[in-house]
């Protein structure tokens, strides 16, 4: 469990550096956006809804109803990563649970969540992201490829009349 609140700890540090980096860097700038590769740029963008910007809102209770709901799932994931007894599963809960965190604090701090992270294909862009998405999508990953791909089938008993 200590390892599993620790990456959490971690993944919380790393986002909010890189966000404090990020708005550092475009401080001032009358650009919001650099281009550092041919399929990816450095950007400062504001995501005020859900991931990919979905039931984005300026109402000014929604970043207390987003709160609300992000800290609950956080509880949940939470009892989750106490429950589970493999040690490869409570990390990546610990993982997704610092991931979800680091959205709260930007939502509590800034009504928003910081995004910075742009890739795309030709005119094709991947939404912006951060530190604690990748962290909570990697999380699910690492969950999700264990339970399909390692975890051994539970043996099924016969139900004798």
């Amino acid at each position: 469990m200590k390892k599993a609140l620790l990456a959490a700890a971690v993944v919380l540090a790393a986002d909010q550096a890189s966000k404090q980096a990020t708005l550092a860097f475009f401080d001032g700038k009358p650009k919001l956006s650099v281009e550092l590769t041919s399929f990816f740029n450095y950007v400062l963008a504001w995501n005020k809804g859900v991931s990919f910007s979905m039931f984005h809102s300026d109402g000014p209770l929604t970043p207390w109803i987003l709160i609300a709901v992000s800290l609950a799932i956080c509880a949940v994931v939470f009892r989750w990563m106490k429950a589970e007894k493999d040690p490869f599963i409570r990390l990546s809960f610990g993982l997704i649970l610092g991931g979800a965190l680091g959205n709260v604090v930007d939502r509590a701090h800034y009504g928003a969540v910081i995004d910075f992270l742009d890739f795309y294909w030709g005119r094709y862009h991947w939404p912006a992201f951060n530190v604690a998405d990748s962290a909570i999508c990697t999380g699910a990953g690492l969950i999700l490829i264990k339970s399909l791909f390692f975890t051994p089938p539970e043996t099924s008993k016969e139900i004798s009349s």
